[in-house]
């Protein structure tokens, strides 16, 4: 599999077979210093990656989509904004291209349409039946349970 770019345009597949593109420009990058792997590395690189995407301000996005995606992202949205971290790799352009593809994935599963309503249904009669003859069984259980009362 070939690495993406990072300073091109996200390609954004969405359901129906069509391609959205994200251009660069609406792709804002920052970069500090990371914890983790790497040792004396990480005190001197700045490896951290952090890409932030103005989803509310977006014209790469059909106004329904982004609609969609705004509403099922709110909870993660900062000002309409979504931030995307990544500081597992050692080295900067690894992390960049971990995190375009986490925000692909998230862009993904926001603009997923919904499931088709549930249609409500009814018991089946069999279904009543063994629900009443558990109700029954259990019933009868109890009953023994409980002190008779003594016969003369």
């Amino acid at each position: 599999m070939a690495a993406a770019q990072p300073s091109a345009d996200l390609q954004l597949p969405v359901p129906g077979g069509a391609v959205l593109r994200i251009p660069a420009a609406e792709l804002r990058w920052r970069f500090s210093r990371s914890s983790g792997p790497g040792g004396q590395n990480v005190n001197t690189t700045d490896s951290r990656v952090e890409l932030v995407f103005d989803l509310a301000a977006s014209a790469a996005l059909p106004p329904a989509l982004q609609a969609r995606a705004l509403r099922r992202l709110e909870g993660k949205l900062v000002d309409g904004t979504v931030v995307i971290a990544a500081s597992e790799h050692r080295s900067q352009w690894q992390n960049r291209v971990a995190a375009q593809r986490r925000l692909v994935e998230l862009l993904q599963e926001a603009l997923r349409p919904p499931p088709p309503p549930r249609r409500p249904t009814r018991p089946t009669r069999g279904s009543k039946e063994r629900r009443l003859a558990a109700k029954k069984q259990r019933s009868a259980l109890k009953g023994q349970r409980r002190a008779q009362p003594p016969e003369d």
